[in-house]
């Protein structure tokens, strides 16, 4: 039994130009969503968007800088604790959250949830574990965001055994079994960041979502295959990676068009 569904946390704007190049350089907004996943082993999350934090994080320089590039917007009914008591879950019921990678709009609320475990790929916490300064700030990475006992509620999905996937995700060769039911596949996506996380699942009623993070911010980027702006490789962990990604994720895209592949910053509506 698994079921998915799609909120938002808060949103960030920037020139729709940045990422999609021959467009209005007029901000645009890129909601920072997150999923809900029912499965037998509980409630879980993928990633949690932005919460209140994040401003009393970035109050300060160096991470005051954050703030002022990526301006953030967000309610505070629109936080994933908000959201999920308005459906009736409270948030000791969230068993498990899978953070694709460490950015702030994808690890804002894990504070919010005290008993959950948290899934990621060993990679991609390395990389930010004992980071601070502008080494944090060039990384997406606000160190106030992360739970205390972190370390301790940790499982890497990558110590898993790596399997072999279906035909039907190529030109993806290989991913790790969240649970080792084949329900929920974690899929490495590098380039945005180092080992970023994406998340294959079937549902309930044999739809097929494929969660990409940020390896693109809009839907027509992998539909089209366009690359963002060359400024914009200063956000990314490895230019050349990402868009070995995205061209991928497009090539995929194009042999399966059943299956639903969602940006974390694509609109929901």
């Amino acid at each position: 039994m698994v079921e998915i569904t799609f909120l938002k946390a808060g949103y960030c704007t920037h020139p729709e130009a940045m990422v999609l190049p021959g467009e209005s350089w007029k901000s645009i907004i890129f909601p920072a969503l997150f999923a809900l996943i029912r499965h037998p082993m509980g409630w879980i999350l993928f990633d949690t968007g932005y919460s209140e934090r994040f401003y009393q994080e970035t109050q300060h320089l160096p991470q005051k800088l954050y703030a002022l590039l990526t301006p953030v917007y967000l309610k505070p009914q629109e936080t994933a604790i908000s959201q999920l008591k308005q459906l009736g879950i409270e948030p000791e019921e969230i068993q498990y959250i899978i953070i694709s990678h460490f950015h702030a709009d994808h690890i804002g609320g894990l504070k919010d949830f005290p008993q959950a475990e948290f899934i990621c790929f060993q990679s991609g916490y390395n990389t930010i574990k004992n980071t601070q300064g502008l080494r944090a700030l060039k990384a997406g990475f606000l160190a106030g965001l992360m739970p205390d006992n972190f370390e301790e509620r940790v499982i890497f999905a990558d110590n898993n055994q790596a399997i072999k996937l279906p035909e039907t995700l190529t030109p993806f060769e290989q991913g790790f079994d969240v649970f080792g039911d084949g329900c929920l596949i974690a899929i490495e996506l590098p380039g945005h960041a180092v080992g970023q996380l994406g998340l294959y699942l079937t549902d309930n009623n044999g739809k097929q979502y494929f969660l990409i993070a940020d390896a693109c911010w809009l839907s027509r980027a992998y539909q089209e295959l366009i690359y963002p702006q060359r400024i914009a490789d200063l956000l990314f962990a490895d230019k050349t990676a990402y868009r070995e990604t995205l061209k991928k994720i497009n090539q995929l895209y194009r042999n399966n068009p059943h299956l639903n592949i969602v940006p974390s910053h694509s609109s929901i509506d």
